[in-house]
């Protein structure tokens, strides 16, 4: 495992394992495998209703031997509406089984709510509730407006990133302000589009690997935390299987120019927030 060091100091594994839609069993079998794999780093949202699930899920890998587990969750849609960020963490903490969070994240920049949201998120922060804080779907329109009355800037912002959709400068614009990309559906949910690609079949039959593992091992070379999401113990396994090859340089430039902008999730910028986003 690789790991990179957000800007408050905290060191955070690279690749994580995504649990949305899993729950029960599913989920159960998945983080089993995940942590048999290698896994440490696992990752939630009180708006997914699975923290219950995953906290029963942690305290059996820890009866297996686990010890340095990172947890993500995230503030929902529906506890920015309530104004209580402080009572949706402690929920979503005794869910899981954890007195401290090792990342909490503000699942989107719900309209009129994000701000005060993000200052509640600070305090929960300094209380040490959490041990670092970020953000999710955030734009470069979002996050000027954050950095304004921010005491803490973010240290992780998870956003829609594969090949068909490289976010360049919003990486770059990140980058520059010390907050950390972390990849969700970075296989765009085995998308034909991306999956059928012929430099990336090509690249995986010259390195003996799938698809979905040159899309993971371009993600930790670009810097980016990536959480892919499977139930499948065979693919769980492949995905944190990346560390024992290296993408050449004209390769990664070959790979960031697959993209063409295709989105497969919402946009935050034109999202239905009331009736699509309701968790």
């Amino acid at each position: 495992m690789e790991y990179i060091t957000l800007n408050n100091g905290l060191k955070m594994p690279m690749i994580g394992i995504g649990t949305y839609p899993l729950n029960g069993i599913s989920l159960i079998k998945a983080i089993v495998n995940a942590y048999k794999s290698g896994y440490t780093n696992f990752e939630t949202s009180a708006a997914y209703f699975n923290e219950e699930c995953l906290g029963v899920s942690l305290e059996l890998i820890k009866s297996l031997g686990a010890k340095e587990i990172f947890v993500t969750t995230k503030l929902s849609n529906t506890a920015q509406r309530e104004g209580d960020a402080r009572k949706a963490l402690l929920n979503s903490m005794k869910k899981l089984g954890v007195a401290q969070v090792d990342l909490y994240l503000m699942h989107w920049p719900y309209p009129e709510k994000y701000l005060d949201s993000w200052k509640q998120m600070e305090a929960l922060y300094n209380e040490g509730l959490v041990k670092a804080i970020g953000v999710c779907n955030f734009h470069e329109h979002h996050l000027d407006k954050l950095l304004e009355v921010a005491e803490i800037v973010p240290a992780v912002n998870q956003i829609e990133i594969h090949p068909l959709f490289s976010q360049k400068p919003l990486r770059n614009y990140c980058e520059n302000r010390g907050i950390k990309l972390q990849a969700y559906s970075p296989v765009a949910r085995m998308n034909p589009k991306l999956i059928e690609n012929e430099l990336l079949v090509a690249l995986a039959a010259k390195y003996q690997k799938t698809v979905p593992q040159i899309i993971l091992r371009w993600d930790i070379q670009s810097g980016l935390l990536t959480v892919p999401k499977s139930g499948n113990r065979k693919r769980i396994q492949e995905n944190i299987d990346i560390f024992d090859f290296e993408l050449t340089q004209e390769e990664m430039y070959k790979i960031e120019h697959i993209n063409e902008d295709y989105r497969i999730r919402f946009n935050p910028d034109t999202v239905d927030y009331v009736n699509v986003l309701k968790a």
